[in-house]
């Protein structure tokens, strides 16, 4: 009974700062800006943090607890140069909702992430400012928060960005006009909030921007250097605001190549990521990719920078061969295969339709077969469970 109480108590809070939220949206309407603005965000964040930190601590032991160790990283962030083990993470579509996925998934592999991970687009909605609610919930939990900025730069109202060209044209040549500093005001937004942050973050900034298909920054509307100097404009911005608790992951696509046109130098590069899914044969483009035929090249050709690999989205959905048996090849003995690489997010996602006209489900964690081939793989690291 207490528990059902305390559950319908959190629901009621939640429900009352909804309510609240939306009024405040609906009154100010399109008019809304700045400090206002920043406040519903706040407020909209909060229903679902205030749940997620008091659901999470009901657990017998707490997930701060559980990644004490992760401290001396925070305290220390030039460990995160040369990590001594591999962080793992993940990313789930559920937790705008509630953490509690995260948690069930961290349960069948009998392990804590120390690295959860988001998605926010560029824009000038609320939904596209500094998560600073979702970040601080996240760090409050003991984890550090990765953050997969992406550079949509049609999601920018002409009303309060009066100064931008048309929606229609602002893809072409789009890095250029990041270099130029027509989106400095946001940028230096972040780079603002983000440094009221406690803990490190890790950003991984325009990835897959050697891909010509998938993103509006890719090749087919910018050129390679020209992604180097919106990157650089964009960590330079960071600098002048003394943000230094960003840690910078720059990720090409495994499959177009190309990565050293792309590379913006050591000096502004902290790890290197990209992601490795295996859509087996879903769809008529793809078919059943190890984890090696997607990786190793990449792994091989940017290894000569010697920076920590982050494999930014692991992931196989069923179709077309054993799920088990992929992920067991892909995790077993990583740290001697591929002693690069430092972090391992897993992309746990119940309704990806960001490439196909269908849904598709990477959700592993009840999938009894595969959490026992990552719990085995994984308690061999060692130093990791």
């Amino acid at each position: 009974m207490k528990t059902i109480f305390f559950r319908f108590s959190i629901t009621f809070l939640a429900i009352s700062l909804g309510v609240l939220c939306i009024s405040a949206m609906t009154y100010m309407g399109e008019a809304s800006s700045g400090p206002i603005d920043d406040l519903v965000t706040d407020l909209g964040s909060g229903i679902t943090n205030i749940e997620n930190t008091l659901i999470l601590q009901q657990r017998e032991e707490t997930r701060s607890d559980a990644l004490k160790w992760l401290d001396s990283y925070s305290e220390h962030p030039e460990r995160f140069d040369k990590p001594d083990r591999i962080f793992l993470g993940a990313y789930d579509n559920e937790t705008d909702k509630s953490f509690e996925s995260i948690v069930e998934l961290e349960r069948k592999l009998h392990t804590t992430f120390p690295l959860l991970h988001m998605y926010v687009a560029w824009g000038s909605k609320p939904e596209h400012q500094f998560p600073a609610s979702k970040v601080k919930a996240i760090c409050d939990l003991g984890s550090i928060p990765v953050i997969t900025w992406e550079p949509w730069l049609t999601s920018f109202e002409s009303e309060k960005y009066p100064h931008l060209s048309v929606m229609e044209q602002r893809d072409v040549n789009g890095l250029v006009s990041i270099s130029k500093g027509d989106y400095d005001t946001y940028i230096n937004k972040w780079a603002k909030d983000l440094k009221k942050i406690s803990k490190p973050v890790f950003i991984r900034l325009g990835h897959e921007m050697n891909d010509p298909y998938r993103y509006p920054w890719g090749p087919q509307n910018n050129k390679p250097e020209d992604f180097i100097a919106a990157w650089k404009h964009v960590v330079d911005i960071f600098r002048a605001n003394k943000t230094e608790n960003a840690i910078w992951v720059w990720s090409p696509h495994p499959a177009y190549g190309h990565y050293s046109e792309y590379y913006p130098g050591d000096t502004y590069v902290d790890w290197i990521g990209t992601g490795v899914l295996n859509y087996g044969t879903v769809a008529t483009w793809s078919q059943w990719w190890s984890f090696d035929d997607i990786f190793a090249n990449f792994y091989n050709l940017n290894k000569v920078y010697k920076k920590p690999v982050m494999v930014t989205e692991l992931g196989s959905l069923k179709v077309g061969g054993n799920r088990a048996e992929w992920y067991d090849k892909a995790l077993v003995n990583m740290p001697v295969r591929y002693p690069l690489v430092k972090a391992v997010l897993f992309y746990h996602c119940s309704d990806d339709r960001t490439t196909t006209n269908k849904s598709l489900s990477w959700y592993i964690k009840n999938d009894s077969l595969v959490t026992t081939v990552i719990n085995k793989d994984i308690a061999a690291w060692g130093k990791n469970k």
